[in-house]
């Protein structure tokens, strides 16, 4: 496995805010504000001073984000990810692994390959001390599907704040199937951590994204998100800080861009945000200050639903799941996201004060290699692909964008082939799509036009660890397997 992590020392992190090309003003956050406060567990035999750790932590995203760069400048996402591939296998050192990993793991939810994304970079979901007590131990709870609870809980609120893991995109779906049942409930205006403030109003016009209109929506779920926010009439907004600042001057100069961008002239707007982990907390020290959250709190007059979604879903390795997502899980064995409740619609919160509710994601099953949760919750469905438009050149990226969107656009799927003999399956909802074809050097290799009709849900699937290894043997490209 790659990058794992256990929080041992509390470090205050800094996140590195770079411009990813010289033409593109807005900065992004490209790191969990939580990575340099986290330490992979090291050789028993030595053990780093905090210090030391937290040094070659920011060295080693120093140079992850030269390499980051350098990948960014090669024409295609295969391109792209072969630097990225290339470089974690040339560098050693576990501070490198544990920080380059999460960046490898974007790029492999970029190519659609969530395993692998998981395989690069997971850590333990260990307990803490100020976790909630399981509702299992108590009557007065009850699991209730979280797209019912969810939607019912936002009904009396202006906002409802969503948090993600950037390297896990089973984060996204429920937020994505949410998205028409607050639009339905008066939500008209959407946010998300990753747009691009100089793409908004091009955003608007389009559509659908563009890699102009931010970091993570490369990754077709999050770019579903956008796609989904646009269609359903949501206005789209941008908030992240545009500036140098980094830690709570950061979290400060977002929460202020949002609440102006969100309700300046538009004061009875209700606003639905997409964020990562812990920017959505609405209490406790984050950073040495505050939240984003808690800030936008504070200058709006605002409390915003905050649903967690980061801690309660499965990992490859068991040892790495919260210990109470795995009692449910043996306890109900749920097949869709669930939170708890009481009789009177009060929610159970994993760590209350912070979050309002937290979500309990399903295990993870997979159809031919890609796990069912692309479905997004019965939003899609599986559409078998081959390699009749690779032209026997591999590896060969395949997408599938809408009809009537441009070529520019971030598809509603992709995923790659590393040879003749390997099925996979896109997830699309019902509608006509644009199958593209390209090689490694971004050559466009075969087009096609289909149409995907609703289908039963699919049922059943394989837990990833009782997945067979691929017999694809493209030499160099093992990577897309694991790693």
């Amino acid at each position: 496995m790659g990058a794992r992590m256990h929080m041992l020392w509390p470090f205050s992190g800094r996140c590195v805010r770079r411009s990813l090309q010289a033409a593109r003003v807005a900065a992004i956050g490209l790191c969990a504000a939580w990575i340099l406060g986290a330490c992979a567990t090291q050789p028993a035999a030595w053990q780093p001073s905090p210090a030391q750790w937290q040094a070659e932590q920011i060295a080693a995203m120093n140079r992850a984000q030269a390499i980051m760069d350098r990948a960014q400048r090669q024409r295609g996402l295969l391109a792209q990810y072969a630097v990225m591939r290339h470089a974690y296998f040339a560098h050693h050192g576990r501070a490198f692994h544990v920080i380059f990993g999460q960046y490898l793991s974007w790029y492999q939810t970029f190519l659609g390959n969530y395993i692998g994304a998981e395989r690069s970079f997971s850590y333990a979901e260990l307990p803490a001390s100020h976790d909630a007590p399981s509702p299992l131990a108590s009557a007065r709870w009850h699991a209730v599907p979280a797209l019912d609870a969810i939607a019912a809980l936002a009904r009396t609120r202006r906002a409802v704040f969503f948090n993600e893991n950037h390297s896990a995109p089973i984060t996204r779906t429920l937020t994505v199937a949410l998205l028409a049942r607050l639009r339905a409930e008066g939500y008209d205006t959407f946010a998300a951590e990753t747009l691009y403030h100089s793409d908004s109003a091009a955003l608007m016009r389009r559509g659908y994204a563009t890699a102009a209109s931010g970091f993570y929506t490369e990754e077709p779920i999050e770019a579903e998100m956008v796609r989904t926010a646009l269609q359903l009439g949501y206005r789209v907004i941008a908030y992240e800080a545009a500036t140098s600042a980094h830690r709570h001057a950061r979290e400060r100069e977002e929460a202020a861009n949002l609440y102006r961008r969100a309700f300046a002239g538009h004061p009875d707007a209700r606003l639905v945000v997409d964020a990562g982990f812990a920017h959505i907390k609405k209490r406790g020290v984050y950073l040495g200050g505050h939240s984003m959250a808690e800030d936008f709190m504070r200058i709006s007059g605002i409390d915003p639903l905050a649903v967690e979604q980061t801690m309660l879903f499965g990992h490859l390795r068991a040892a790495d799941n919260q210990p109470i997502w795995s009692a449910v899980m043996r306890a109900l064995h749920p097949t869709q996201p669930i939170v708890f409740e009481t009789r009177h619609g009060k929610p159970w919160s994993l760590r209350p004060g912070a979050y309002d509710v937290s979500v309990f994601f399903p295990p993870q099953l997979l159809q031919r290699g890609r796990p069912t949760w692309l479905g997004l919750w019965g939003l899609r469905d599986p559409y078998q692909v081959e390699d009749s438009l690779c032209m026997q050149r591999f590896p060969c990226l395949i997408e599938a964008r809408p009809v009537g969107e441009g070529h520019d656009a971030i598809p509603s799927d992709r995923l790659v082939l590393r040879c003749a003999e390997e099925i996979r399956q896109l997830w699309l909802r019902p509608g006509r799509y644009r199958l593209s074809a390209r090689d490694r050097s971004d050559r466009l290799l075969g087009q096609a036009r289909i149409e995907v009709r609703p289908q039963p849900a699919p049922r059943g699937g394989t837990p990833p660890r009782a997945q067979r290894s691929s017999h694809c043997t493209l030499p160099g490209w093992h990577i897309l397997k694991g790693r």
